[in-house]
């Protein structure tokens, strides 16, 4: 694609539009990649559509104070964010071993960013340009704006704002914030004064520039001391996240330093997400990456329609409470129809629509009618423990864009790749979803994410009952028998979460027995920044009570549990037998067909017979699953 279609990444670009400085300079962390489902394309383009030129620096060289100068000074700002994941889990592995690959650099090439990558570009900035304003977001800065626990150096960490050298920081998507302080600057406001926007966290010595219902957080030297105080603390700000109730937080650090953060930015109307996707992106990389193989990553997004964001669903292990929040904002079907229009025109189109969705696919609404006006509940959650009585569970809406999409003319398939959430799908009245997923938008199996099946480690992620999911299990293969399909389910599983023993992770282990077959995605927690799951792994301790919570954290039990997950795995044996010595559950070794593995030595084998008698029965659940199985496989 030629390079007019893009944003300005060097000195010819902006000449040649007739530019002598730009407004904004972002820096990023990703390849440019001019593509709605990447952050800085909707920053860069929404600001372009104001009248802002913005000009782009991907993955300057950090150790080289001149790879930032490349356009001077811009007239307003300078933009950063790390890219679309933390740099810490772009580069490490939950082992806190290096990735060799990055999906979103040139030709998957690892290493071509640093860590704490928000910091270091910020640092690298003010180096150069000592009062040119900074304004940090994307995923990075927005989970890393107040103190948290970073996993990678096992302490905590002030805010991003304070160790970039940041000015603001636009927190969650940022469409609103961005282009109010970008109104805010060029009407010649200083960016110190820039205080009082929505979805912003700023830094000042006076709390007269604070609001009268503010809520006074506990210091950071405080909770680097005190991990019970940190959980309450991070409690506080989980309680603060919807923007018709939430309130300003304030953190105090020393030498009279405060970090404000203002309540977040209201919702998107159906009308201004309709424009965001509307705009003029060239949908692709930049074509100075062509000679490295492209970006990896616009592979599972080229042809994928973003139809909603916000997630309601609450799991504990993950950050969009934190980050999109829990009202769901979607796109009209006109919109979403004519990016799919345009979509079909594409050379490389072949006729397969990989994904309509967002965080969960079928979210299509908000969970209640009043969260438009009056926000999400504080204290209470839409699906868990249990749903609550005011969720309204409709599909009607989503089913209407999947139908028009289907019908297309180009269109083979449309799949659905986006998270499901099977306990909402079950609530909708006789599961119409549920009947159209199967028939049109499954290609032979279906991933889903149960994460466990223990609920001792449910209640832990904030996820639904085992029996909740042994439902959906079994109308998923009512559904398909009825269709004459056989499709089949390929379940998620998360190892080493807090709550999780390894009496649960055995629990686990026997379930996948009763599947039938080993899966192959299996997680073991990762803690990333702000989470509920984060901080329990951290402190001990459940934000949500204060109840303590067994944590497993050594590599050697760890090991044990994702290895029970995939027992079947030869390379998994002394693991998985060492686990079930410790857990006193011999009864798994041996050669009945509940056994796990089988004894490789005469000693174990004779232990094993003489400890038949006290096996303990068989699980009417386990034998619940079995029975789905066996009907799946006649």
């Amino acid at each position: 694609m030629n390079r007019e279609a893009f944003l300005p990444t060097t000195k010819e670009d902006l000449k040649n539009r007739g530019i002598s400085q730009p407004d904004f300079v972002y820096v990023l962390g990703d390849a440019y990649v001019d593509h709605p489902s990447f952050g800085p394309a909707i920053i860069s383009r929404l600001l372009e559509s104001r009248g802002y030129h913005v000009a782009i620096i991907s993955q300057p060289d950090w150790k080289d104070d001149k790879s930032i100068q490349l356009f001077g000074e811009p007239r307003l700002g300078f933009l950063i964010s790390g890219g679309n994941m933390d740099s810490m889990v772009n580069h490490y592995t939950v082992a806190k071993k290096k990735r060799h690959q990055d999906a979103y650099t040139p030709g998957g090439e690892a290493g071509k960013r640093p860590d704490y990558a928000v910091v270091v570009y910020g640092n690298l900035i003010r180096r150069s340009y000592k009062h040119t304003p900074i304004i940090i977001g994307g995923i990075e800065g927005s989970l890393r704006r107040l103190s948290h626990y970073d996993y990678w150096s096992n302490r905590m960490k002030r805010s991003e704002l304070l160790d970039s050298g940041a000015d603001l920081i636009s927190y969650g998507m940022g469409e609103k914030s961005i282009v109010e302080i970008a109104d805010a600057l060029d009407a010649g406001i200083p960016i110190e004064q820039i205080t009082y926007i929505r979805g912003t966290v700023f830094k000042t010595r006076n709390l007269e520039d604070t609001q009268p219902d503010k809520i006074m957080l506990p210091a950071f030297e405080q909770i680097q001391q005190d991990k019970k105080l940190y959980a309450k603390s991070f409690y506080r700000q989980y309680q603060n996240t919807d923007p018709f109730s939430a309130h300003q937080l304030v953190e105090t650090y020393p030498h009279n330093v405060y970090v404000v953060q203002n309540p977040p930015s209201y919702p998107l109307s159906q009308e201004e997400m309709d424009d965001i996707y509307a705009l003029p992106y060239a949908r692709t990389y930049h074509p100075d990456y062509e000679s490295k193989g492209g970006v990896p990553a616009i592979s599972e997004v080229k042809f994928s329609l973003i139809s909603n964001r916000g997630c309601f669903g609450g799991c504990n292990f993950c950050a969009l409470t934190f980050h999109q929040g829990r009202i769901i904002q979607t796109r009209s079907e006109e919109s979403i129809l004519a990016e799919a229009k345009m979509m079909i025109q594409d050379p490389d189109f072949k006729g397969y629509i990989h994904d309509v969705g967002g965080p969960t696919a079928n979210f299509s609404q908000p969970s209640c009618e009043k969260q438009l006006t009056k926000g999400v509940c504080t204290n209470r959650q839409c699906l868990f423990p249990e749903k609550c009585p005011s969720l309204k569970a409709d599909h009607s809406r989503y089913l209407s864009l999947l139908a028009k999409l289907r019908n297309l003319k180009g269109v083979k398939k449309v799949f659905i790749r986006s998270g499901i959430r099977f306990d909402y799908l079950l609530y909708d009245k006789k599961h119409p979803f549920l009947k159209e997923l199967c028939e049109y938008h499954v290609s032979g199996q279906l991933k889903v994410a149960p994460e466990h099946i223990s609920d001792a480690v449910l209640s832990k992620m904030g996820k639904p009952s085992r029996q909740v999911y042994d439902h959906f299990v079994s109308e998923y293969y009512k559904t398909n028998q009825k269709l004459g399909k056989k499709q089949f389910l390929v379940p998620y599983l998360m190892s080493s979460h807090p709550g999780s023993t390894l009496k649960e992770a055995i629990e686990l282990a026997e379930y996948v027995r009763d599947m039938g077959y080993m899966p192959e995605q299996v997680q073991d927690f990762y803690p990333t920044p702000s989470t509920l799951s984060t901080v329990m792994f951290y402190t001990g301790l459940d934000p949500r009570t204060m109840e303590p919570v067994y944590v497993p954290k050594s590599e050697k039990e760890k090991a044990m549990q994702r290895a029970l997950i995939q027992y079947r795995d030869p390379k998994n044996y002394k693991l998985v037998k060492e686990a079930l010595l410790k857990a006193g559950r011999e009864d798994l070794i041996g050669f009945d067909k509940k056994c796990l593995i089988r004894p490789r030595d005469k000693q174990s084998y004779k232990k094993q017979q003489t400890t038949s008698t006290d096996r303990p029965k068989k699980s009417t659940k386990n034998k619940k699953i079995r029975n789905v199985h066996k009907k799946r496989k006649k």
